[in-house]
């Protein structure tokens, strides 16, 4: 064998021996895999700061528990603390899937729940990060459209929602484009699976009374579809009198993370405003007190804004409760016990739903930043709002960095 025989030899093997190398390489880097990084500190305590700004976040974060924040990232839900920590911290714990991508996340008491673009449920303990249990589900529809905060994932996790059987059973509710199923809170284990139809139905959210509401435009006008979480049964079908065959619906008077909504608000094309309907064990009833988007319904009072004024009435009958000036603004979010409205200065005031009467009121301002923003999403819970502050004039087409009025584009405020 000649010298140009053993270096080309020489060459083969080491061309295999490259391509084994970049062959293991790439199998640890693009195989599926998880990294979970549990907590490794005591769980913190509540606290119970003053009323006034607390901090400003790049993302949005979901507030578990009153005592952590818990974000979303392309492939990973982390969580930090304490909660009103005044930027965002190095990771308490930490979860990530590859090659999967995160689809939503919501809380229930202490368990996260995320769902992945594979369909899989990864439930996690709050308290210290650990898995608690996976269940398998739909994958989702399509492929969810977020901006660099996330606010889709955490605040409006379609397609995934916590509620409560009649029993008082938490259960877990995930929607993908052609099969609906449930799986109880405590362990992952399926309740029922159910199999419906394919790009015409989206579902809504779930009700005080244990129900899934999904709009179905399947087979002829759309129809709210009421199904049991606890058997997957449809309990009911459902048109608002005198609606077109095209129909929108959003729940209102909703829990802290979207749980047990007690009102429905329907619309279609070509109506001037959008109708409230109160949810109960029957029909939903007409409720003129909810109509517009305007109004918000908290604890059994209904809320909103008319010429500067913030007026409660009663859900049931309308009649006036209370009233008090605020100036012009808009109602941003509610929670239990709090009603909290923004003013065109960017000054946050907060009220009692009952009475009406005064919590707090202070300036959303932090740093050097300003008041000079237009309010994107906001989020209450546990006593704290979170507002997304957007570059005026707003943009809704820009680029991220048009759109947000800074990095640390969220503002967090104990009211």
């Amino acid at each position: 064998m000649g010298w140009a025989d053993r270096r080309r030899i020489m060459a083969a093997g080491t061309a295999m021996a490259v391509a084994a190398t970049v062959g293991v390489i790439a199998y640890r880097v693009l195989a599926p895999a998880e990294v979970s990084t549990p907590a490794r500190g005591d769980y913190p305590a509540r606290s119970v700061p003053a009323a006034g700004v607390t901090g400003r976040l790049p993302v949005a974060p979901l507030i578990v528990d009153g005592r952590l924040r818990v974000y979303a990232a392309p492939r990973q839900v982390y969580a930090d603390q304490p909660i009103d920590g005044r930027s965002r911290r190095t990771p308490y714990w930490s979860f990530r899937r590859w090659p999967a991508s995160l689809d939503a996340v919501v809380a229930s008491g202490t368990t996260v729940v995320s769902r992945w673009s594979d369909g899989q449920l990864v439930a996690l303990d709050a308290r210290t990060g650990q898995v608690a249990w996976r269940a398998d589900g739909p994958e989702p529809a399509s492929a969810r459209a977020t901006r660099r905060t996330g606010t889709a994932v955490v605040w409006r996790p379609s397609g995934l929602s916590v509620s409560t059987t009649t029993d008082g059973r938490p259960v877990i509710v995930t929607s993908g484009d052609a099969e609906v199923r449930a799986v109880d809170l405590a362990d992952g284990g399926q309740l029922w699976r159910a199999t419906v139809g394919s790009g015409c139905r989206e579902s809504v959210g779930t009700d005080t009374g244990g129900r899934l509401l999904t709009v179905d435009d399947c087979d002829g006008p759309a129809v709210i579809e009421f199904r049991d979480v606890a058997t997957g049964v449809v309990t009911a079908r459902w048109r608002p009198l005198g609606a077109g065959d095209e129909l929108t619906a959003t729940l209102i008077g909703c829990g802290p993370g979207g749980v047990g909504c007690a009102a429905l608000r329907t619309a279609g094309p070509g109506d001037a405003v959008a109708r409230g309907w109160l949810l109960g064990p029957e029909e939903p009833v007409q409720t003129p007190t909810l109509d517009g988007p305007g109004t918000e319904l908290v604890d059994d009072t209904t809320v909103g804004m008319v010429d500067g004024v913030l007026v409660g009435r009663a859900v049931l009958d309308g009649g006036q409760r209370w009233q008090i000036e605020v100036g012009p603004g808009r109602v941003i979010a509610v929670q239990p016990g709090r009603v909290h409205v923004l003013t065109e200065a960017n000054e946050l005031v907060t009220l009692d739903p009952a009475s009406g009467a005064e919590l707090s009121r202070f300036v959303l301002d932090i740093g050097a930043d300003g008041t000079g923003w237009a309010a994107g999403d906001a989020y209450a819970a546990d006593g704290y709002v979170v507002v997304e502050r957007l570059r005026r004039p707003v943009d809704p087409d820009g680029d991220d960095q048009r759109y947000y009025l800074t990095a640390e584009s969220l503002i967090v405020a104990a009211t």
